[in-house]
């Protein structure tokens, strides 16, 4: 594919990256996103074992700013946003009244009355009409800012070594967000990711995004595209919404009841302690599959239940995937038989993470 070819697609500030780079580009939530580059296999394990570099600028960011900034988060989302200091990154789920997931977040408060809070690509429009239409009447600014960040996630044991070389200062730590200058641009550092793997989430302006880009794999980050985005999420069961997350099942089932604060009475808060009350109807388990086969999104369980994810993991070498089983099937060790095109597959559940890095 060649970068004047017509799209209808959105394409990312480094759409001529990806195709200078030879990038196999598909529709991604309505944008030409790099799928691989040599390889998910290769990608994926250069993350693990040393450093790669995602374009994900396709994501949304909402500015939340104002007196009554806090007030409308702690509303909106599920963790207590309160306690999130100045610098500081939360993740969190946003819900409908029935407790439905309808994304999740990650919120960065920028200053004292000022937060960024990340949406899902797939999401953002619906995201920013539910901030938007339960922040009237308050004293808060919601803005739109999609087009205002490119998004850059360095990801690896030697991420944030690679990262360091171009930044102006110390890079922030886990679950930190701050400025810096990088490759000499100001760009917001934050200490996430989605892969299981140290490393930082560099968001920038678009302007700048195709340079520093550049300079991170000159300095030895490997390009990865979303193929071992989600391998490697799933490896160590980092959820994806529109697969493991939906508006058919709240944060108790899928898992997260660790960042829901019921107290903070966000919206689906009641249906979320009523779930947590009297335990859930099924839950979101991590099976490994036993033999060959690989699971995929939609296969059925006998005796109930569906896959969520699923793929070859290319760091453990099986089969492996996340899905819904009833609460009585859920514990460890419990043997599945998964219906994958017809023939069925034998499967264990395991617990979380399938992968963890060797000591």
């Amino acid at each position: 594919m060649t970068s004047g070819a017509p799209s209808l697609l959105r394409r990312t500030p480094l759409f001529e990256n990806h195709v200078r780079a030879g990038a196999k580009l598909v529709d991604f939530a309505g944008w030409e996103m790099p799928v691989q580059y040599e390889g998910v296999r290769q990608e994926h394990l250069a993350v693990r074992r040393s450093s790669g570099i995602f374009d994900v600028s396709h994501m949304g960011e909402i500015e939340t700013a104002g007196p009554d900034a806090l007030a409308l988060l702690q509303r909106l989302l599920s963790n207590d946003v309160s306690k999130l200091a100045i610098g500081g990154a939360q993740y969190s789920v946003l819900c409908r009244e029935d407790g439905g997931v309808i994304d999740d977040l990650f919120t960065y408060r920028l200053e004292d009355e000022r937060y960024l809070t990340v949406t899902n690509a797939s999401n953002h429009t619906g995201d920013l009409a539910w901030f938007r239409a339960n922040a009237e009447g308050m004293d808060v600014e919601v803005l739109d800012q999609i087009d205002d960040w490119a998004m850059l996630a360095v990801q690896g044991p030697l991420a944030r070594e690679v990262a360091q070389a171009v930044s102006d200062s110390p890079l922030p730590a886990r679950m930190r967000a701050e400025r810096r200058r990088m490759a000499g641009s100001d760009v917001l550092v934050c200490g996430t990711g989605y892969t299981g793997e140290e490393g930082v989430e560099v968001l920038c302006s678009p302007a700048v995004a195709p340079a520093l880009w550049d300079e991170i794999v000159r300095r030895g980050a490997t390009p990865a595209g979303l193929g071992a985005r989600d391998t490697l999420r799933l490896e160590v069961c980092f959820h994806l919404y529109g697969n493991d997350l939906s508006l058919e099942r709240g944060p108790i089932e899928a898992g997260l009841g660790w960042c829901c604060r019921e107290d903070t009475d966000f919206i689906g808060s009641g249906a979320v302690r009523a779930v947590r009350e009297r335990g859930p109807a099924e839950k979101l388990v991590a099976f490994e599959i036993q033999g060959p086969g690989i699971a995929r999104q939609g296969n059925e369980i006998a005796g109930g239940g569906i896959v969520t994810s699923g793929t070859l993991s290319p760091s453990l070498e099986v089969g492996i995937g996340m899905a819904y089983v009833p609460a009585e099937r859920a514990a460890t060790g419990t043997h599945l038989e998964i219906d994958v095109r017809g023939k069925m597959r034998p499967a264990v559940v395991k617990d979380k993470p399938l992968y963890r890095k060797a000591n």
